[in-house]
């Protein structure tokens, strides 16, 4: 069997798709699966990589709503379809959809449908078409949680073909760094962190944490990590408010510090607030630590069931100051239930969300096209 699998990028560009996809496409070559990786190049010009696997990059002309466009795409894809017996996207991406409807490729198709085109409607308009007629091409979808399919009105029509596999992480890849936990162990003795990391984006709702940082205890500090175009907003927000002492944008965080503030946050918080936020890979990788958690119910998002719900995590109003303040401080002011709430997370976690169950559900998913 040999599977191409199809992505927007590929690292060393990591973004929450392509750690799904490079976690897949290196855990079944690993189980003998032999798979590629067709991408656009998030640099320039083109490359072919021949590693233990081909990594093929086409060149990128231009970006439209966040879209990369490639020619060279069309034609790659034309002529190495005929090597694959399957070839598996992952969605949203148009330009590799309408390149794969005109590939002829005649085998099987899984699309990994991580999220609906949300934010760019004269995108979702233009390419409308051509997602139907993908969806109706595929022999599987597959879906990360229960809540993104149900509330999907692209998938309604194709329920049939759907199968939920959630996203899985391994956190033994998460190194641990002595010295970094020792420096941070002594900049926040005495105080309780409220950890919270992801890109500094519209839909990630850190203004609304900073906001309610005002209502937090003086003996609590958040640190958000990330990077993105929202910095010099959220900095100035902080300013404004006073609250330099009470909230760090830390920028990229380094992979091998990472966990050491999964491992030091009393509470970790996702205040993302729009449906853009399908899943939340922070949370899980949080949840792998014994974080407790506190995020919002976005309605149609996979994040209130990925968190557990109210069983292994506080979920509070989305967009409001005042409801994530009192969430995180119902658990700042309860050890008990902070305590009892990190090992539910933990448990969900290892129930729902490991990296090698991903993998086999994808390859069982696999072997029932090809048998």
């Amino acid at each position: 069997m040999k599977v191409l699998h199809i992505g927007k990028y590929y690292p060393p560009f990591f973004g929450g798709i392509e750690k799904v996809n490079f976690d897949l496409v290196e855990g079944l070559n690993k189980r003998s699966i032999h798979t590629d990786v067709l991408c656009f190049n998030h640099s320039k010009g083109q490359s072919i990589e021949n590693g233990k696997y081909k990594i093929l990059r086409s060149k990128t002309l231009i970006n439209v709503f966040s879209t990369p466009i490639s020619i060279s795409f069309f034609w790659k894809l034309r002529r190495i379809k005929k090597d694959y017996d399957i070839i598996h996207i992952h969605l949203p991406n148009p330009i590799a959809s309408i390149a794969l409807q005109y590939s002829g490729f005649k085998r099987k198709v899984v699309l990994h449908w991580h999220s609906d085109i949300v934010k760019q409607k004269k995108l979702k308009l233009l390419y409308g078409p051509f997602e139907r007629s993908i969806l109706k091409r595929a022999d599987k979808i597959i879906v990360t949680s229960p809540n993104y399919l149900e509330a999907s009105e692209s998938l309604k029509p194709y329920l049939s073909k759907c199968v939920i596999i959630p996203i899985g992480i391994d956190s033994s890849e998460f190194s641990t760094n002595l010295p970094f936990r020792e420096k941070l162990e002594h900049e926040t003795k005495g105080t309780k962190v409220i950890f919270s990391l992801g890109r500094l984006i519209y839909y990630k709702g850190f203004d609304y944490l900073i906001d309610a940082a005002k209502q937090l205890p003086n003996d609590a500090v958040v640190y958000i990590g990330g990077v993105g175009e929202l910095n010099s907003v959220l900095s100035q927000q902080i300013k404004s408010n006073n609250l330099e002492d009470r909230v760090k944008l830390l920028g990229k965080i380094p992979f091998n510090e990472i966990s050491e503030y999964y491992r030091r946050a009393d509470i970790f918080c996702l205040p993302s607030n729009e449906r853009s936020e399908a899943f939340g890979v922070v949370l899980i990788e949080a949840m792998s630590f014994k974080c407790p958690i506190v995020c919002c119910e976005i309605n149609g998002s996979g994040v209130p069931w990925v968190a557990g719900y109210n069983k292994s995590a506080v979920i509070v109003k989305p967009s409001n100051s005042d409801s994530l303040a009192e969430g995180i401080n119902a658990l700042l002011s309860n050890d008990f239930k902070r305590e009892n709430l990190s090992y539910q997370s933990f448990n969900r976690y290892n129930e729902l969300f490991r990296l090698d169950d991903m993998i086999k559900d994808t390859v069982n998913i696999y072997k029932e096209l090809v048998k």
